[in-house]
């Protein structure tokens, strides 16, 4: 995985998730805590999550094939999408199960000491974890906004260590104020308030997150910024005019398609129309270097029947 991947913020995320899950499951079998149950199961289940990115990450690396000719960077938003269902069924399902077991079912807390003390552990690695996301993020971030970030990266590594380091932290805060209610009044249901809280943030977290790695599967195209710059790469003035349309397609996060029919002069020659195909690929790559697969169809473009505004008289219109 490349370091746009976020690799240095998965490790961190993994490394935190699993001591902060053996020290809740520590936690709930002195205190008996159902928010500590929820959050130790939370934890272990990010655990999985940040292996299967990492996993992920490692078979997208994977040669081209005959059968895949165009390798396997989308390994990475299946496995993004994984992690959505992982969150979804182990986290925020079993959360709401428990927590709604502990409200029918209420019962005091046994050695307090143990949850509170966890928490306030896990707030400590949880906030370790999230700055390093947060700072490597901000290396890709440029200006856009958190949300802007989240919906349009085209890796899924970072957005989701973010949004489960982001939930885990509120999950955190909830978890204590259950146990802090509970131990305040006498009354375990508000343990149990807690720990449904805790589920319906995982769920809400999981379906932000499988929305927007559905969108890198079913291919998203370059950002705008990268389009404009392989149009204008893509023309010379003198034998490649124009873009007559153009598509582009993630193949993942760090590989580009771009398929572009080119206006050229009907009186060049075919080898100079060559050579000004190749020299356009070139430019291309030197402006967006992660396009890699680069298809350049030349043609002529009749400008009278463009101006006659129909988009079906023109080479390859719709």
């Amino acid at each position: 995985m490349s370091a746009s991947g976020g690799t240095k913020a998965i490790v961190a995320a993994l490394g935190a998730n699993l001591a902060i899950a053996a020290a809740k499951f520590v936690a709930f079998a002195f205190s008996g805590s159902s928010s500590m149950l929820a959050e130790g199961v939370h934890s272990l289940a990010d655990s999985g999550n940040q292996g299967l990115l990492l996993l992920g990450g490692k078979k997208a690396k994977r040669a081209a094939t005959a059968e895949h000719p165009f390798g396997y960077g989308r390994e990475r938003y299946i496995y993004g999408f994984l992690v959505s269902i992982v969150l979804f069924t182990i986290g925020g399902v079993f959360a709401l199960y428990e927590g709604y077991e502990k409200i029918h079912e209420p019962h005091p807390l046994d050695n307090w000491v143990w949850p509170v003390g966890v928490l306030v552990f896990a707030i400590i690695a949880e906030g370790f974890s999230f700055r390093t996301a947060i700072k490597e993020s901000n290396e890709l971030r440029g200006q856009q906004t958190w949300t802007q970030f989240v919906r349009r990266a085209k890796a899924p590594e970072l957005p989701v260590v973010l949004l489960e380091d982001f939930g885990a932290l509120i999950g955190l805060v909830l978890a204590l104020g259950g146990v802090g209610l509970t131990l305040a009044t006498g009354d375990g249901v508000w343990d149990g308030i807690g720990t449904m809280c805790i589920g319906a943030l995982l769920v809400v977290i999981a379906l932000v997150l499988a929305a927007e790695t559905k969108s890198l599967l079913l291919g998203e195209a370059a950002g705008p910024e990268q389009v404009a710059a392989i149009r204008e790469a893509a023309v010379d003035g003198e034998v490649v005019t124009r873009v007559i349309h153009m598509r582009t397609l993630h193949l993942g996060p760090e590989e580009l398609l771009v398929a572009a029919k080119v206006a050229v002069r009907h009186d060049d020659t075919a080898a100079r129309v060559a050579e000004a195909i190749d020299a356009a690929e070139v430019r291309i790559r030197a402006a967006v270097p992660i396009a890699r697969v680069i298809y350049l169809e030349p043609d002529i473009y009749d400008e009278a029947t463009a101006a006659a505004g129909d988009p079906s008289k023109e080479p390859g219109g719709h």
